[in-house]
């Protein structure tokens, strides 16, 4: 059966296994983290093994999630970075007759009618949860939500929360690492400010984020270039700006297809607008279907990062740039 977040939450303890899955890997670790929490897992409990390893520790792993506690307790089993070609060991596993584990299964953004997603959203004993990136309605919520929760904030000012729904979103992890900054920075005042926010992203690379995403789709070479430089100096993860392009070419996808411009700090917008002009909708499309590849490049060829980045970044914005030449004529 499919979930979403209400589900999970009053759910978690009546099914034998969940996939959690989406391009949101912050979101996929909080549901992870919730469900050890509501089920009251213990550390010695706990069983986590990466797909990769499935095929050589297969037998571990039944032994783990079929075997009860010598502690008391509940037992959960996490297997991350699932895909569907792992698809049959993971059916095996959870229709195992002696399972007395919780078992978790997180993976990327697979595509519907898979082998994961079937399995899961056609049992009416397990269930599937996806997490896809916050939009701005979401990003909105849980910003108010956050904010108010850590600390009593009272206003939020326009501009300050146009500004942090243009740099945040792409991880749900990072977003509330930021939320907890701003909070504490604003303490007692209870009014969040554009200068407030501006203080405090910057050591997210929130400019630098901006002048890689926007200068990248806008057709502007050396400003990405530039600024990816800075970046990874900056020890940015790979994988992370990766997420970030992402969701940064699904908010383009969304914009070129409806017409509509979302909501964009103005030092963005005439960059987004170009990006709007010069970028098809197939050509989006392409583009995303190549992020996803590299993202598993990024997990599984054991090939530098920085370097699969660099190379394919630069293909990109030289694309956009003649796109951008082409319009021009």
């Amino acid at each position: 059966m499919k979930w979403r977040d209400s589900d999970f939450k009053t759910g978690i303890e009546k099914i034998r296994a969940v996939l959690i899955y989406g391009p949101d890997t912050g979101q996929i670790d909080e549901y992870c983290d919730m469900a050890v929490k509501k089920l009251g897992v213990e550390k010695d409990n706990l069983f986590t093994l990466d797909s990769d390893d499935l095929r050589e520790k297969q037998d571990l792993l039944f032994a783990e999630a079929c075997t009860p506690s010598m502690f008391g307790g509940q037992k959960m089993v996490i297997i991350s970075n699932a895909g569907d070609a792992c698809a049959k060991q993971v059916a095996d596993l959870v229709s195992h007759p002696g399972l007395c584990a919780t078992v978790i299964v997180a993976g990327g953004d697979l595509r519907a009618g898979g082998g994961l997603r079937s399995l899961f959203e056609g049992a009416d004993d397990m269930a599937a949860l996806a997490c896809y990136i916050d939009d701005v309605k979401t990003l909105t919520n849980l910003i108010r939500n956050e904010l108010s929760a850590a600390s009593g904030i009272q206003q939020i000012t326009p501009d300050a929360m146009a500004y942090m729904t243009t740099h945040l979103g792409g991880d749900r992890g990072i977003t509330r690492g930021f939320l907890r900054k701003i909070a504490l920075y604003v303490n007692d005042k209870r009014v969040v400010e554009l200068s407030d926010v501006e203080k405090c992203l910057p050591d997210t690379g929130a400019a630098d984020i901006d002048d890689f995403l926007y200068s990248l789709t806008a057709g502007h070479i050396q400003q990405t270039m530039m600024a990816l430089d800075r970046l990874l100096y900056d020890n940015k993860e790979p994988n992370m700006l990766v997420r970030m392009l992402d969701a940064h070419f699904k908010k383009l996808q969304t914009a070129v297809v409806n017409g509509q411009l979302p909501r964009l700090f103005w030092k963005v917008e005439e960059k987004f607008k170009m990006a709007i002009k010069i970028w098809p909708e197939s050509e989006i499309t392409a583009v995303l279907v190549r992020l996803n590849e590299l993202e598993r490049q990024l997990r599984t060829t054991g090939m530098p990062g920085e370097v699969l980045l660099r190379d394919f970044a630069l293909k990109l914005v030289v694309r956009s740039a003649k796109l951008a030449t082409k319009r021009r004529k």
